[in-house]
């Protein structure tokens, strides 16, 4: 079973920059894709980028269209989401995870019919 860890939150005042990294604990990645997601306080996660792992595809949400840049480092099995002009409204726990192509759109992978989520990294955007 494959763990993920994500690295690089913190606390930034509007308008700053950001560069999370998602690296998978053997080293290698098992799936097409890796995607970003988030979780406010007292809000349900949030998908907010998808990263296709052997390939240029990337897809984001609306909510953070033309600020965040998911991108990904062969070399080094690494994963990274680039958060610029961040707002108050970004300010969540955020975790990467492995996901395949459903009915749905990107799922997380499951393993043992179970979602494996690593603890994530704290972003916090205030003045």
């Amino acid at each position: 079973q494959v763990h993920l860890v994500e690295s690089g939150g913190g606390l930034v005042q509007p308008g700053s920059s950001l560069r999370l990294s998602c690296a998978p604990s053997t080293g290698k990645w098992i799936s097409v894709a890796v995607a970003w997601y988030r979780q406010a306080p007292d809000s349900e996660r949030e998908k907010v980028a998808v990263k296709i792992v052997n390939g240029p595809g990337v897809e984001y949400a609306e909510s953070v269209k033309g600020r965040f840049t998911a991108s990904r480092d062969m070399t080094k099995a690494m994963v990274y989401l680039q958060m610029d002009n961040l707002k108050p409204e970004d300010t969540a726990v955020y975790y990467c995870n492995q996901v395949e192509l459903g009915p749905s759109g990107w799922r997380p992978l499951k393993f043992n019919n179970t979602e494996t989520w690593g603890q994530g990294t704290q972003v916090t955007v205030s003045s």
